[in-house]
């Protein structure tokens, strides 16, 4: 003898299903069939549960801000702490499918990721036995900012987050250059690229006070990122130390840079040909002529004085130092003329003593000629070359060993590297000439610690290097040449 079965239901045959199949009942007019399905359920339902385990998915709970070209991390983790090793973790935007990163079945899928981001993900797999799914996304683009999904799925439980990403650009450093004479005053004019969102601009004197603009422009371009232009007119003998600094409001981060205007670059009667054509005897006469008006006019003092000063400047363009070039000082690499003038790069080192004065890494030349007070201008010319640089040096100049070709060295100068035109400061200042002038104007002001280059050719400033920035020590003049240039010191 034995215990009966009891009877199968007869009205849903397959209402019983152990695996993630969900229950169904059907309906039943007695309370004695009804009782068996509903503890069938919640046994079922309680195995189905066993099955996937449940979690939060948790992200940052504000943006992440990444700068363009950089990497950044979007993170992302499981509350509790478990193993996602063996889970979905899909990353996407704002449609399921469009797959940012996708990691199944313990490995990465990138057959289903958008092309934009193809080789530019990695899920940061170091701490997957914890729960950490956080995605980093290499080389930042602008097109990357939104809002991403962090997915994660273990069976048929699944959860998900959503966090969002910022975009911003540190772009170049400003450029600042002369555009022209407008208003009795010279127009300045600060550009810079690569910025996002879209950056504030400011123009500021010496003591730091903020300058209006005249005007600003700013575009997208193709890269998505901010150009902007923005420009000042500034007069003379006032904020003539001036600096142009833009901001990323996102980032609190800004550029800056400066420049020194001196009093010769003011709209005169074209001041650089007046002081390449006249006489000193008509200087003169010019400067009796201006103190006569200035004292009919009452003019303070210190104007005359200021004249005076470009006046001496005009005098000495009029009449050059005589500089030529110290063979003891000449890189093996280079070759001077008999006279001393002229210095070319050759393609061999020649046979001389390696003196302590002598420099032996870069293919540099100091003048013979030394220099510790007064003004002094020399002419360079450009003979042929894609690679030089001219300016001064100070005495004490490295010249043993790889050297730093800016203030920080001793050396104050302008270069031409190819095809690009450079203030050798820290950092470089980019200057805006296309084309490599054949005449450079070497002007140093002992007294004032400055150095100023001209255009001979355009007669043009080309780049000043503000007062005090020369130290009180013997100033020599300093060439480099390189790759076939030559460069000669006139007359």
């Amino acid at each position: 003898m034995g215990l009966s079965q009891p009877e199968e239901p007869t009205c849903c045959p397959d209402q019983v299903t152990v695996k993630r199949k969900v229950l169904s009942f059907c309906p039943s007019s007695t309370m004695s069939t009804s009782l068996p399905h509903l503890v069938i359920f919640f046994i079922t339902y309680h195995i189905h549960k066993l099955e996937s385990a449940e979690f939060r998915v948790m992200g940052p709970g504000h943006p992440v801000t990444a700068i363009v070209g950089e990497n950044i991390v979007l993170p992302c983790h499981l509350s509790p702490r478990m193993s996602a090793e063996n889970m979905e973790v899909r990353w996407f935007r704002s449609e399921f499918f469009s797959v940012v990163h996708l990691y199944h079945g313990g490995k990465d899928q990138y057959g289903k990721q958008m092309p934009d981001y193809h080789e530019r993900t990695e899920l940061l797999k170091d701490g997957i036995l914890d729960g950490n799914v956080s995605l980093q996304i290499l080389n930042i683009r602008r097109s990357d900012e939104g809002q991403y999904n962090c997915f994660v799925q273990d069976g048929s439980f699944y959860e998900e987050a959503l966090l969002e990403l910022k975009i911003a650009g540190l772009g170049s450093n400003p450029l600042i250059s002369v555009a022209s004479h407008q208003d009795g005053g010279i127009r300045m004019v600060c550009q810079s690229a690569g910025w996002y969102p879209e950056p504030k601009v400011l123009w500021r004197d010496l003591s730091g006070k903020e300058l209006p603009s005249l005007s600003e422009a700013k575009s997208l371009g193709d890269s998505g990122l901010f150009e902007t232009e923005n420009s000042i007119i500034i007069k003379e003998r006032s904020n003539q130390n001036l600096s142009c600094l833009i901001r990323n409001t996102i980032l609190n981060q800004e550029k800056q840079s400066t420049v020194y205007i001196a009093d010769s670059f003011f709209p005169r009667v074209n001041p650089w040909m007046v002081a390449l054509s006249v006489n000193l005897l008509v200087l003169f006469g010019f400067i009796g002529l201006t103190v006569y008006l200035f004292k009919i006019k009452g003019k303070h003092l210190g104007e005359i004085n200021d004249l005076q000063s470009e006046l001496d400047w005009r005098r000495n363009i009029v009449c050059p130092a005589n500089v030529t070039l110290d063979p003891d000082t000449a890189h093996p690499e280079l070759v001077l003329s008999e006279d001393g003038k002229s210095v070319r790069w050759g393609d061999t080192e020649e046979d001389v003593p390696n003196k302590p004065e002598r420099f032996d890494y870069w293919e540099c030349v100091l003048g013979c000629e030394g220099f510790t007070a007064g003004r002094h201008c020399w002419e360079v010319e450009v003979e042929d070359g894609r690679y030089w640089a001219v300016g001064v040096a100070r005495e004490s100049v490295g010249r043993k060993g790889e050297i730093i070709c800016n203030p920080e060295g001793g050396i104050w100068a302008v270069e031409w590297d190819w095809d690009q035109f450079r203030a050798l400061t820290s950092p470089e200042t980019p200057l805006p000439l296309s084309q490599a002038p054949s005449r450079i104007w070497v002007c140093l002001d002992c007294g004032r610690g400055q150095v100023t280059f001209i255009d001979a050719g355009a007669e043009a400033p080309i780049f000043t290097f503000p007062p005090g920035s020369v130290p009180g020590e013997r100033i020599r003049p300093w060439l480099w040449v390189w790759e076939g240039s030559r460069l000669r010191l006139r007359p």
